[in-house]
């Protein structure tokens, strides 16, 4: 037993494994530094092609990164950002590209420099790198935040006006998101101008202090979130008058069934959690939640929605839903990003149908970027609803709808879904027909 141990063990031991880790390690960020100039080089022979193709000069460039992000199984926005490192690195930061091919730096540090120093000319980013170069010493044993903070103090000193200008136009990329988290809980975050945010923090930190102080049981986290529901929704549980889509089985409805249920906008939730709120709806007069059920049948083992049909070129609303439903996001591969337009995958002026086949939902961008020459996209047969989008380069990707909830596990056994059926029809035609005789003999007496 002691000698098969010893086999077992790796040589070097647990030295020989940290090295090889440093080791990978180092070639993960010397792989990243050949993909940013790999990158770059694709978008130069892309716009030379674009340029032959008689493309307009505002135009070049368009679905390059998406390209990358496709190749790197990226989002389209991340691609977008992957290939301005690219640029910056390659053409302007080449101190940080030979840290990276050195990995003296990661790619997300090296993402960190370059966010750092973008309000910069390609002067002053040169010189900046420059004075951030390895041989200085600056990012041995650095973390993110002493990374961040010599990048910015480098762009202080060479350009402070610009670097002023930027943070006042930040102001204007103000916004709220909402992302899920674990346990049907999500994230709602505001990025908001430093003042703004201070000042809301303080206000819910008073209120949430003085509930405390007269004796309310929450801690001061739960009633500072609590704050913040109700007063922008004015409810204290802010859904009322909201319509919130659920998408489950009448099984998990109707039969306790374990299947989960899909909320858009957040991803998959528990059954029992989708019977609750549904139970709930209603329930308490000050916090009522308006609910619409609407029935939408899938075909038995496949998943896939019967849908109607339309002659018209618009998607009417109630295929747009479907389809919304049927997707849920971006229909992109790796794009995440919520449904904005709803287009053909057949253009309609070329004899595409308006049907939730030939319909797929997409981000706006994903939408422009489908439209770029060299852009093809064409269903295919598969389970559920699949397309084959074909870049300009001639490489494929499918796209699969994502399951809906009671749909069968690939290579699953049907066959008890279809009992399941079985067994409830013949106890609504028993019910019926004891309903029948019970009906007959009634009138028989009178």
């Amino acid at each position: 037993m002691a000698r098969s141990k010893a086999a077992a063990r790796p040589a070097g031991g647990s030295a020989g494994l940290i090295a090889e880790i440093r080791a990978l390690e180092d070639l993960k960020a010397a792989l990243a530094a050949r993909q940013a100039r790999l990158s770059v080089a694709f978008d130069l022979l892309q716009r030379r092609e674009q340029v032959d193709a008689g493309m307009p000069a505002a135009d070049l460039g368009a679905g390059v990164a998406a390209q990358i992000a496709l190749a790197r199984r990226e989002s389209p926005a991340k691609g977008g950002r992957l290939l301005g490192l690219a640029k910056a690195l390659v053409t302007e930061m080449p101190h940080a590209l030979a840290a990276l091919e050195a990995g003296q730096l990661t790619e997300w540090r090296a993402t960190l420099l370059v966010r750092e120093t973008a309000c910069l000319s390609p002067e002053d980013r040169t010189a900046v790198d420059e004075e951030l170069a390895p041989n200085t010493g600056t990012f041995d044993g650095a973390g993110d935040r002493r990374i961040i903070a010599a990048a910015r103090a480098a762009a202080y000193r060479r350009d402070p006006r610009t670097v002023t200008q930027r943070a006042s136009h930040a102001a204007t990329e103000r916004h709220v998101s909402l992302r899920p988290a674990p346990d049907t809980m999500c994230y709602l975050t505001a990025l908001l101008p430093v003042s703004a945010g201070v000042a809301m923090h303080a206000a819910l930190t008073r209120h949430a202090d003085t509930l405390r102080s007269a004796g309310d049981p929450r801690n001061r986290g739960q009633l500072m979130a609590d704050a913040l529901v109700e007063r922008t929704t004015g409810t204290p549980g802010g859904i009322t008058g909201i319509e919130i889509q659920l998408v489950l089985t009448d099984r998990t409805l109707n039969h306790g069934d374990s299947e989960p249920a899909r909320l858009p906008g957040y991803g998959i939730v528990p059954a029992g959690w989708a019977r609750e709120l549904l139970h709930n709806a209603g329930q308490d007069e000050d916090q009522a939640l308006n609910v619409w059920l609407r029935r939408l049948y899938t075909a038995p083992g496949t998943g896939e929605l019967i849908a109607m049909d339309s002659r018209a070129r618009l998607f009417p609303p109630g295929l747009r839903s479907l389809i919304k439903v049927r997707d849920n996001t971006c229909r992109t591969p790796y794009c995440d990003a919520p449904i904005r337009h709803l287009d053909h995958i057949i253009p309609w002026h070329h004899g595409g149908q308006t049907t939730h086949t030939n319909g797929a939902g997409l981000c706006e961008a994903c939408n422009h970027t489908k439209e770029t020459p060299g852009w093809t996209v064409k269903p295919r047969p598969g389970p559920r609803h699949t397309i084959e989008i074909t870049t300009p380069t001639g490489h494929t990707h499918q796209s699969t709808a994502p399951p809906l909830p009671g749909t069968s596990p690939p290579g699953a056994n049907t066959s008890h879904h279809r009992r399941y059926i079985r067994h409830h029809a013949k106890i609504l035609i028993r019910g019926r027909s004891r309903a029948d005789n019970r009906s007959s003999t009634a009138s028989a007496a009178a």
